[in-house]
């Protein structure tokens, strides 16, 4: 007789069973639960389905009203700042303009400053009581304080805070213009707007199609701006969320509107994608030059398009260099909005490092920031790891699902978190989480992680095959060989990840405001409180300063991510 064998457990595979069912467990309650809860939170009461939500927000003046709010700020902020986008890329990167190093430079100021930081700046320069208002009262007659508010005033700022996008993939795509082609057309007479429009745009085409999806969706979601200048006519779906988030009774509402997002934001992101698999437009030489750029040959257009870019140049750099100089001043000069050295003074920087009510919010967020990144890293090395090394539906199923997040907008994914976890949950251990300072920290990782999936699995799929063979053959254990291998090779894509992870949470405001911890304030929203209409000088002197040093922060991230590798490829 035959004797059966007896299935041995592999203690070996202990462990990635164990990573297995951690990313199992961490889909399903993290990332599918809390979504698929919202949806039963709005239309079952119960137990019993109903649509009372949907009537209540139909009834609801404010709610619709936000509602369209938001419908007409996200198409006319894609056509604004598409305009203004392709205006930067074209005056730094095709055209020849005088000081175009400089105007580079002033015009990514975004990269380094945005949010509520961004919003704040352009509010003390153009609202009640702001340096440029103050000015302009005194020239013009009856000037009207109150003028920067509203739908003008939120399209104003969120078109020059949303340009980063332009600056980095269309910038990248302007490269990419083959400029024999550009000669080709010249030697066939065609005009400098001929060519811009018939052989240049074109190659564009994929990449502005895709970030002014992206300027879509940011619009149909803007916080800051509507909160701070939007006044008590023009907030939008986000502000509303969070008003109606603060109660028991209207959380519904706030799940809905949540979920009118989410809908719109999947749209979307079906069509970008649908829009990637078209591909790109490419050139049919065989020997590719790089662009280079266009002198303007009509004297008055030539003129015009360099005042035009000086004027935008302003705009970026303004902000900026107000914030600075205004965060060595003290109250007095910040309340009256006048600059004088006499008022130089270095107690706003001394009271942040020095006092504990100051300088809490900024270590609460270095904290939260610095755990949440090193957390998404870790989650997404694993992850990829696997992804690479095994090509079925489980592997796919993995990223397809850690990929959820990337079709949500941030306020429905706090909104599920929040209706999800103020009970307790068996798969929580059995532990309530809302209003503990563990759910922001979730609501961080969770935010970050599609970003960088899709940014380290590129890394990973660039490896070289044969480096990994070669260590199997000498006789190296998997793990081994991706400590000692692999990671090191992808280990400055992470670590540059990494760095604009940290760069993105540091004071972030639209997950914050609605998971953080009363007794742990983050940054952003602390920022918010100071730049309150009743708030005092003393508390806008510190609101620059925070500011100072996120841009300190955020420009050394954005000089060892782009500025570097810039240099580098001017060397080459």
């Amino acid at each position: 007789m035959m004797k059966k064998k007896k299935m041995k457990f592999d203690s070996g595979q202990l462990p990635k069973y164990l990573v297995y069912a951690f990313f199992v467990w961490f889909i399903l309650s993290c990332l599918v639960i809390p979504n698929i809860n919202t949806i039963f939170t709005v239309f079952f009461e119960n137990g019993e389905f109903t649509l009372e939500p949907l009537q209540k927000l139909l009834s609801s003046e404010k709610a619709m009203k936000s509602l369209r709010n938001s419908c007409i700020l996200a198409p006319a902020l894609s056509v604004t700042v598409g305009f203004v986008g392709i205006s930067l890329v074209l005056i730094t990167e095709y055209f020849d303009i005088r000081g175009a190093r400089m105007l580079r430079i002033g015009y990514m100021t975004t990269l380094i400053y945005g949010g509520i930081i961004l919003v704040s700046g352009y509010k003390f320069i153009y609202g009640n009581n702001g340096f440029l208002t103050n000015i302009f009262a005194k020239v013009i007659p009856n000037f009207p304080t109150d003028w920067f508010q509203g739908f003008w005033a939120v399209l104003f700022v969120m078109t020059f805070a949303c340009t980063s996008n332009h600056m980095i993939f269309l910038r990248n795509a302007m490269r990419a213009v083959d400029f024999q082609t550009v000669e080709a057309a010249q030697n066939m007479g065609a005009s400098q707007i001929r060519i811009l429009l018939r052989v240049v745009l074109p190659v564009l085409t994929p990449s502005l199609l895709a970030v002014t999806i992206l300027t879509f969706i940011t619009g149909l979601s803007a916080t800051s701006a509507p909160l701070l200048i939007g006044g008590n006519d023009f907030q939008t779906i986000t502000p509303m969320i969070l008003t109606f988030s603060k109660t028991v009774n209207s959380r519904p509402l706030a799940a809905l509107l949540a979920l009118f997002l989410g809908i719109a934001t999947i749209l979307l992101l079906t069509v970008m994608m649908k829009i990637e698999k078209r591909g790109h437009y490419m050139s049919i030489s065989k020997v590719k030059t790089t662009i280079r750029k266009q002198k303007i040959r009509n004297p008055i257009i030539n003129v015009l398009v360099h005042i035009y870019a000086y004027i935008l140049f302003l705009i970026y750099v303004l902000p900026v260099v107000l914030i600075v100089l205004f965060s060595f001043t003290d109250a007095k000069t910040i309340a009256t909005r006048k600059l004088s050295l006499s008022a130089f003074t270095l107690d706003n920087y001394k009271t942040i490092l020095t006092e504990a009510s100051a300088y809490r919010p900024f270590i609460v967020s270095v904290i939260y920031s610095l755990l949440s990144a090193v957390a998404v890293a870790i989650l997404v090395l694993m992850a990829c790891r696997i992804i690479q090394k095994n090509k079925n539906k489980a592997s796919a199923a993995l990223e397809y699902g850690l990929l959820i997040p990337w079709l949500l907008p941030t306020t429905l994914i706090a909104i599920g978190l929040i209706t999800t976890y103020n009970t307790p949950r068996f798969w929580m251990f059995n532990k309530i989480l809302t209003g503990t300072s563990v759910i922001m920290f979730i609501g961080y990782v969770i935010i970050k992680i599609p970003f960088t999936l899709r940014m380290t699995k590129a890394a990973f799929f660039s490896l070289d095959d044969s480096l990994e063979d070669a260590a199997r053959s000498l006789g190296a254990k998997g793990f081994y060989t991706f400590r000692r291998v692999i990671l090191p090779i992808v280990l400055p894509t992470v670590l540059a990840i990494f760095a604009l992870n940290f760069n993105g949470l540091l004071g972030d405001y639209d997950m914050s405001v609605f998971m953080y911890h009363p007794l742990n304030q983050p940054l952003g929203v602390y920022i918010k409180s100071l730049t309150d209409a009743q708030t005092n000088a003393d508390n806008s002197a510190l609101s620059f300063v925070y500011a100072v040093l996120m841009m300190i922060i955020s420009g050394t991230v954005v000089y060892f991510v782009y500025g570097r590798g810039d240099k580098t490829k001017v060397k080459k």
